[in-house]
């Protein structure tokens, strides 16, 4: 597990290697969201044709899969060419070395207020404890809500949105981490947040809320790298 501030600080990703665990607590995903990457031991999110949002402390893939909820099969897998790390939250943009004909995910103005429904997918453990399982093929998904912020040790309030885990015992686990955050906005997927970390400092998944980049806080500088976001 990466560890990137202190060593109680727990980041849902996996460095053992293609074996991340996903979502605790939720179920295999009822759509084939476009608009998901598989990056190993981790999870993304398609922003642009040719570029996709993760977690800074994940690892730079050679290539990642497009475009399938199965992380096996599906999609298109494409070259990763440039990795940009955002300069202090735990966001890394991953340009990709062709356009793919997936529909990316938007990012809105706004996050939303506490008590904003959304909903969670990746690809990571769908047991608590560290190393209790491997991650299933197909992406799973968790409807959970935006929770204040008090509710999150070490929280960046202004940056990342605190994330609750659903009745106690669900949330974001180890290969989750840079996976998306999203609200439905007119009926269409809107992507607020990545995956960053737990929201309690301890190493058994969904046992608090989990911490998540606001990506609206910072859309216009993800703008700016990637040369301009869809409308």
């Amino acid at each position: 597990m990466a560890a990137p501030a202190a060593g109680s600080t727990y980041t849902w990703t996996d460095e053992v290697g293609d074996i991340g665990p996903l979502v605790v607590g939720g179920r295999p995903a009822t759509e084939n969201y476009p608009f998901m990457v598989y990056v190993s031991g981790c999870t993304g999110t398609l922003i642009k044709a040719n570029w996709a949002v993760t977690a800074k402390h994940c690892s730079t893939p050679s290539s990642v899969r497009v475009g399938s909820v199965n992380r096996t099969s599906g999609g298109t897998v494409v070259r990763v060419t440039r990795a940009v790390n955002h300069p202090s939250v735990d966001v890394k943009l991953l340009q990709l070395a062709s356009s793919v004909a997936y529909a990316p995910a938007p990012i809105p103005s706004a996050s939303g207020a506490v008590g904003t429904a959304t909903r969670i997918i990746g690809w990571g453990q769908t047991c608590a404890p560290r190393g209790c399982g491997s991650a299933p093929a197909v992406a799973n998904e968790l409807d959970t809500s935006i929770v204040a912020d008090s509710r999150c040790s070490g929280i960046n309030g202004p940056y990342e949105i605190c994330t609750n885990n659903t009745n106690g015992n669900s949330g974001a686990c180890y290969g989750d981490s840079g996976g998306p955050q999203v609200r439905r906005v007119n009926g269409v997927w809107n992507l607020i947040g990545a995956t960053s970390r737990a929201g309690n400092n301890n190493s058994t998944c969904a046992t608090g809320p989990s911490i998540y980049v606001d990506l609206p806080s910072i859309r216009s500088w993800i703008s700016t790298q990637v040369g301009g976001l869809p409308v």
